[in-house]
């Protein structure tokens, strides 16, 4: 069994599913098959959100409405028979008044999680109806009655795996399952969600629970490249990463990955294949144990970056003080992902300011604190990284851009630094060419 995921952009328009219809034709083995919401579905439902919190009710009858049409015209361009045309946009305005009763109710967060997954029921149910009218067998599986996973960062694979099992088996046999992502269970079975760009996690959690032979993240890029394309010319897909790569460059911010992707497969060394929906012949990127090359291997950014740095004269050698900094941010669940020390003055980050203003009153009853802003981490990943010989040239960064921190020491597959983000660019393209392209051309 095999699990592929598809992400917006791959189920974002009619050409795009017939490309997803071919690419599932043409692998005859039994899988499941994980797909997002279309491409732009998401954020319209996070704007319903906020229209049903203001109550403004005007707005969200034109919301579900365009939400309905752009469903609609989908079903028009994929079926060609005129009675089935009927049938399913019938079946679209039933889900469509399931989330209008949700907007009729008084906001929650719950609710609020519900809402926001219909993207992907509303796809997977065009989609799946598509393959049948086209005479391509397959079973639309409800995500919500199998995917309990209590909690997101540990996710029960073995509830999810019992789940799942006893649908399949209770279905009709075939060789595609098709199924939501994104959406999940929490421990008192209310619905949720596992973040934006959770469908990756979806689909390894799946893979996981059914101990698949790999799974396929199919996307709009061929694999994940040595730097961020979007801002740096010269770039190239890397063929082989190991889990503990993938998983820091997921982590400081490359978005082909969500960055809790690679960890429900890594105890069951099942293979993550990173693949383009618009070039399925191209190699991508395979995620495993393996160890092909050390060294350099790629280099990713994280933004939305915020610094904290604490300062105490009392610091100095006082038994527990770095305790009582972390269980602050510890009571309010936010994790920090870069940390240096001084005698009298710790620096660390944050990506999430949800109670910043909460962390900062604590600490400022015993120490000073000041607060930066739009910074960015760049992070310099490869297995044994601080042993290849070119990564020294990192350090002429410092030359070029004021570099706020750096970090090293807490894997070996990671250095990290800090820069403000209006710098970013410029120093993914210095260290492109000072840790790929010099090294490509001294080479040659």
């Amino acid at each position: 069994m095999k699990v592929l995921k598809f992400g917006g952009t791959s189920v974002g328009s009619v050409e795009n599913l017939h490309k997803v219809k071919d690419i599932l034709i043409n692998d005859q083995d039994k899988k499941i098959v994980v797909c997002s919401a279309m491409s732009g579905v998401t954020d319209q439902l996070v704007k319903l959100q906020e229209f049903i919190k203001l109550k403004e009710e005007e707005a969200i009858t034109k919301n579900l409405h365009k939400l309905e049409s752009k469903h609609n015209d989908v079903i028009d361009a994929l079926i060609d028979d005129q009675a089935k045309r009927v049938e399913l946009k019938e079946g679209i305005s039933s889900i469509i008044t399931k989330i209008t009763e949700l907007s009729n109710k008084s906001y929650t967060e719950s609710i609020g999680a519900e809402i926001v997954t219909y993207g992907e029921t509303l796809l997977t149910y065009v989609f799946s109806n598509f393959l049948t009218s086209i005479g391509v067998g397959n079973t639309l599986l409800n995500a919500k009655e199998f995917m309990y996973v209590d909690n997101v960062d540990n996710p029960n694979i073995s509830k999810v795996s019992a789940r799942l099992g006893e649908i399949i088996k209770s279905s009709n046999d075939s060789n595609i399952y098709i199924t939501q992502g994104f959406v999940c269970k929490d421990h008192l079975q209310a619905i949720s969600t596992l973040k934006r760009g959770g469908s990756d996690y979806t689909a390894t959690i799946i893979g996981a629970a059914v101990e698949a032979n790999e799974v396929q993240i199919w996307t709009d890029i061929d694999g994940l490249h040595n730097n961020d394309p979007r801002y740096v010319d010269g770039t190239n897909p890397i063929a082989h990463l190991t889990y503990n790569e993938a998983a820091e460059l997921a982590y400081f911010g490359a978005k082909i990955l969500h960055p809790q992707t690679v960890s429900p497969v890594v105890h069951k060394n099942i293979p993550v294949l990173l693949k383009n929906t618009f070039d399925p012949e191209a190699s991508g990127t395979v995620i495993s144990s393996k160890i092909h090359s050390k060294g350099l291997k790629a280099i990713s950014a994280k933004d939305n970056i915020t610094v904290i740095k604490i300062k105490s004269n009392r610091m100095l050698m006082a038994h527990g003080y770095l305790r009582k900094i972390f269980e602050v941010f510890d009571n309010y669940k936010t994790s920090i992902d870069m940390i240096t020390t001084s005698e009298i003055a710790i620096s660390l980050t944050i990506d999430d300011t949800t109670f910043i203003d909460e962390i900062l009153k604590e600490i400022e009853g015993f120490a000073e604190v000041t607060v930066e802003y739009k910074h960015s981490i760049i992070c310099v990943v490869g297995e044994s990284v601080i042993n290849d010989k070119n990564s020294h040239r990192l350090f002429e960064i410092l030359n070029y851009i004021p570099v706020r921190m750096i970090s090293y020491g807490g894997s070996n597959n990671n250095i990290s630094i800090l820069v403000e983000t209006k710098d970013k660019i410029e120093t993914l393209k210095f260290l492109n060419e000072k840790l790929f392209l010099s090294h490509q051309e001294a080479a040659v």
